[in-house]
């Protein structure tokens, strides 16, 4: 019997680095030091340095990276934020959770991330409230259609923040995904592209008010200790992560490679099948953070369970819409059209086996499962 293939595998990342995390481990416990510190800093400099923004400041996950985004940029209570719904729950929860308005926009027919004639859309009609930021979603790895929807945020004063849970390393046109908008907001949550060995995120931003904002709100406001300057919350990255994640960061760009790689595969494996590939905008660059292929509404379900018949893994991102999930249905403000793209997307996505350390010969595998289910 064939042996199994993950759909994704943290495990074989930590493997693949063991000697150094390993290592940044016990750094860090024999140090002493257990919040915040020099770990900490150090990494946030060198992920600052990588993506090639000003300010990097560290927080306890990818949602409370979004929170604490939103928080510095004055957005509370009866503020409205453009976001998607075809997105983890994470980013409306955020929004929510710093007491803002989520107003859910369509994605691009055929694409997966914001549609910016429906943010156009959505912004003449917004509901109550004052209008105060934009939160794009890079979903899978590839960048939303930065250009225009940064061009409406700036015309009606909205500030820009990015949502890269997905999209380490991905550029647009030129410029990393994180240092388009105000703010960038990234997930270190196991299975990303960077991925520590718990939950950890970050926030970038090349505004140097901004980021002593972000500095101050991340530790209950402080500006000197145990005195809170403004009202703030804890959310601190954890220097056992920020070593590991250290560890990590000179892999990263080799790992997008062997993701590309793996998906060039796919493409040419899986070309003239009943199924869309992943969409690639013009002058981007996807670092596939998952592999989504669309499937037919009959045929998602039947696939997914040939292969796992076969021992292949496969995932959805996700199985329902958050506009739809039970804790919001009904209650959340949507573009005036309703979302159909979104709706339509969610029935059809299937997420292949994607992570650096999958083996030539297990993609092999995939592309002729899936071929023999076609054909």
């Amino acid at each position: 019997m064939s042996p199994p293939i993950p759909q994704t595998d943290p495990r074989a990342g930590y493997i693949e680095t063991q000697a150094e995390i390993d290592a940044a481990i016990a750094r860090v416990l024999e140090g002493g030091q257990y919040v915040l510190g020099g770990e900490v800093a150090s990494f946030e400099a060198a992920f600052a340095a990588w993506l090639g923004t000003g300010h990097a400041i560290g927080a306890g996950s990818g949602t409370d990276a979004i929170e604490l985004a939103l928080r510095a940029c004055g957005i509370g209570p009866g503020d409205l934020v453009f976001t998607v719904s075809h997105t983890a729950v994470a980013t409306v929860a955020a929004i929510e959770r710093a007491g803002a308005v989520p107003v859910l926009v369509d994605i691009e027919p055929g694409g997966f991330t914001m549609d910016p004639a429906a943010l156009e859309w959505a912004l003449d009609a917004a509901p109550p409230g004052r209008p105060a930021a934009v939160l794009p979603v890079h979903l899978y790895g590839e960048p939303a259609d930065m250009e225009p929807i940064a061009r409406l945020a700036r015309r009606r004063g909205l500030r820009v923040i990015e949502d890269c849970a997905q999209s380490h390393g991905a550029h647009y046109r030129g410029r990393n995904t994180g240092g388009i908008g105000d703010i960038g907001c990234f997930s270190f949550y196991p299975t990303k592209n960077l991925g520590a060995l718990g939950d950890a995120g970050m926030t970038q931003t090349n505004d140097p008010a901004l980021a002593a904002s972000l500095r101050e709100i991340r530790e209950y406001g402080w500006r000197e200790r145990y005195i809170s300057a403004r009202i703030g919350i804890n959310t601190r990255l954890d220097p056992i992560q920020a070593a590991i994640l250290a560890a990590k960061l000179p892999r990263l760009d080799a790992d997008n490679a062997r993701r590309q790689a793996i998906a060039a595969r796919y493409d040419a494996g899986l070309a003239g099948l009943k199924l869309d590939l992943p969409p690639r905008r013009p002058e981007c660059g996807h670092v596939f953070h998952q592999y989504v292929i669309r499937v037919g509404d009959a045929d998602r379900d039947r696939l997914r369970a040939h292969l796992s018949r076969a021992r292949i893994g496969t995932g959805i991102h996700y199985p329902a819409p958050v506009h739809l999930q039970p804790a919001y249905r009904g209650r959340l403000a949507e573009f005036p059209a309703g979302l159909p793209e979104t709706t339509r997307a969610a029935g059809r996505i299937l997420s292949l086996p994607m992570f650096p350390q999958l083996s030539a010969g297990s993609v092999e595998r995939v592309i002729a499962e899936i071929r023999d289910y076609f054909t």
